[in-house]
């Protein structure tokens, strides 16, 4: 069984740079069987988009990278990536591609893409929810990948690598203004290359696996690829567009679609706090390490910054008052009015 990791990062999300990225959990490449590509891993991005979108590219990448009979799981923090590759697709198609809304479905170039090809590849395909920043060194390499990707693209450091379907659900969307697109991409919108002329040596990350032994995947969901209903956690919420602009609210196509009671009309913040009330007398207190470091943000000015969110924790509290803290998501406070 092949398994790869998955990731988009966007920043200033949304309509800041973007990154995607997929890895191997293994070290097969180019030649190997079932393995097309050069190299361990692959990343792209661009100077504008969302985090959505990179999550949808790095899911299609990672397909075409591994075509063949050996059955792949994808491991992917995005709740949207697995909905949108197993569970709301299904009504998306009865219904012409329209959402709950009747309007058109966003970034169905990907969506019909990655349909595609887990329709046409022999090998199953099989998605698993794991947490994000939580020391699963699958995600914790894709998302250093795309980040970075995305911070050389706001820099100008990189060129915009998508693929095709990308490019089109880009230009497509609301973002697409002022979009750097490079003369390659162009060429491929025109179909004046190929695919495979495009992604030629693009791949990355030779010899550079971390031990994916060791992953912690205890926190892991499963879905296959016919998964006509799911449960898993939401995207964290450094990661994901507000609610006005994503189809967080109304992705499902039909009233029937077993996700219409828990995905549509959903402020992804009200399901952090809905449920938890101040206890008085009951307080914390100390010192949180933030990863990654506002030093490490390309835009850092050396001063500290002001940030507002709250974290959950869960765990057992010692006789002395402490409470070993594993790295966990951190949720930050947003506003429709903070675009």
């Amino acid at each position: 069984m092949i398994v790869v990791s998955t990731d988009g990062s966007a920043l200033g999300n949304p309509n800041g740079s973007m990154g995607w990225a997929w890895a191997d959990h293994s070290d097969e490449i180019g030649t190997a069987h079932e393995h097309n590509h050069t190299g361990n891993a692959d990343a792209g991005g661009a100077s504008n988009g969302t985090n959505q979108i990179g999550e949808l590219c790095a899911v299609l990448e990672a397909l075409r990278a591994h075509p063949g009979s050996e059955d792949l799981t994808i491991e992917t923090d995005s709740q949207y990536a697995i909905n949108c590759s197993t569970t709301w697709i299904h009504g998306w198609k009865k219904n012409g591609w329209k959402n709950s809304k009747n309007e058109p479905v966003k970034n169905s170039d990907l969506i019909r893409a990655i349909d595609a090809e887990i329709s046409k590849r022999k090998g199953s395909v099989k998605f698993v929810w794991v947490k994000g920043h939580a020391g699963n060194a699958g995600n914790e390499k894709v998302d250093t990948l795309a980040r970075t990707y995305a911070e050389d693209c706001a820099k100008g450091a990189k060129k915009g690598y998508l693929p095709l379907e990308g490019w089109k659900s880009l230009l497509s969307s609301p973002y697409a203004s002022g979009t750097d697109i490079p003369d390659e991409a162009k060429l491929l919108l025109e179909n004046k290359i190929s695919n495979e002329e495009y992604h030629a040596n693009r791949t990355v990350g030779n010899n550079t696996n971390p031990d994916f032994g060791n992953s912690d995947t205890t926190n892991s969901n499963t879905a296959n690829s016919d998964t006509t209903n799911s449960d898993f956690p939401l995207d964290n919420l450094d990661n994901i567009e507000n609610t006005e602009n994503t189809d967080s609210q109304d992705l499902d196509s039909q009233n029937t679609n077993p996700q219409d009671s828990n995905s549509q009309n959903t402020n992804p913040q009200d399901s952090v706090t809905n449920n938890y009330k101040s206890i008085q007398g009951l307080s914390v207190s100390g010192i949180l390490k933030f990863t990654p470091a506002p030093a490490t943000s390309p835009s850092f000015t050396g001063e500290a910054r002001f940030i507002s969110g709250r974290i959950n924790i869960s765990g057992y509290v010692q006789p002395d008052g402490t409470l070993q803290l594993e790295p966990t998501s951190f949720y930050i406070q947003t506003s429709s009015n903070n675009r």
